[in-house]
């Protein structure tokens, strides 16, 4: 039963990282035409729409009240402030210079997660976070565009890099209350409310903007934000934050590839060796010790997706 539930959650994160890398390719091209408060808002008002037809079609309530701290948190930090603010200094550097900065999240959520949940610091999750790291930098270098750096973007992608580690530290006790999908829909109106200051951006842009642009924000709710988001919350349940943190590591290796297919801009070998770095230390952080793959680790008290 136990190695099922951990099958079920490496799928989930596996879902939560395809569909997050073809984030970046859909806010690259809706990023033309809407601004980054309208781009946030249009994606997290198009995913609320669809996590509350799940809601009610699950019959799921309310949360408990113990959730709502984690919920409301996460909600404005990562569902809120974080699209804005990643949006934003993807306007005002290069990929690779975000690439580098924003995956200093990871970094963050361990030590943050190490500390105020108490979850330790494995030798094995920071090895492989050290690796990854590595190769992000390695993939942040070979993709650059070799000009200066706007020091606005990469403050702004430093903002996106701590708001996603902190929302994901605040996200997890909310998790050990509520649902995947109450956690994720309340966390993605309470972003959505955050954002409402851009919804008259968003009508005003949408007068201007291609059907396809649009039908691009229409994807980042749908997919990237709604499904996405669900499935994250599905396995951060089953397993520690700084796990989860690390596992994202494997979005830089999957844009290369979705970039060498879809786009077919073939990558150089220095990328592909941060891209191979980038998996191996997933990987690592992934992998059992063999006390533990001995002793099974307990199955969560709640059922997240019952």
């Amino acid at each position: 039963m136990t190695d099922s539930i951990d099958r079920r959650s490496l799928v989930a994160a596996g879902v939560t990282v395809l569909l997050w890398a073809s984030a970046f390719v859909a806010i690259r091209s809706a990023g033309e035409h809407y601004s980054p408060g309208a781009l946030a808002f249009g994606r997290l008002f198009a995913g609320s729409v669809v996590l509350v037809v799940v809601l009610l079609v699950r019959r799921e309530g309310w949360p408990p009240r113990a959730a709502w701290p984690g919920i409301v948190a996460s909600g404005v930090l990562w569902f809120g402030v974080y699209m804005v603010a990643l949006n934003w200094g993807e306007r005002e550097v290069d990929a690779g210079t975000a690439a580098m900065v924003v995956n200093v999240g990871p970094v963050l959520i361990a030590l943050l997660s190490g500390w105020l949940l108490r979850e330790g610091f494995p030798r094995r999750v920071l090895a492989g976070i050290a690796v990854s790291f590595a190769g992000a930098v390695v993939v942040g270098f070979s993709t650059s565009g070799g000009g200066d750096a706007s020091v606005l973007g990469v403050l702004l992608c430093v903002v996106a890099a701590a708001t996603y580690a902190i929302g994901v530290t605040f996200q997890k006790p909310a998790l050990r209350h509520a649902s995947a999908v109450q956690v994720t829909t309340f966390g993605c109106l309470v972003g959505m409310v955050a954002c409402a200051p851009f919804a008259g951006q968003l009508v005003s842009e949408m007068d201007g903007a291609p059907l396809s642009s649009t039908i691009d924000v229409v994807y980042l709710g749908v997919f990237p934000t709604a499904l996405a988001f669900i499935t994250w919350a599905y396995a951060l349940a089953r397993t520690t934050a700084a796990k989860m943190g690390a596992t994202t590591y494997a979005v830089p290796a999957i844009v290369i590839v979705m970039s060498w297919l879809l786009l077919s801009e073939v990558p150089g070998w220095f990328t592909l060796v941060g891209g191979v770095l980038c998996l191996a230390g997933v990987a690592i952080t992934r992998a059992r010790s063999r006390k533990t793959a001995a002793v099974p680790p307990a199955e969560p008290a709640e059922s997240v997706t019952g």
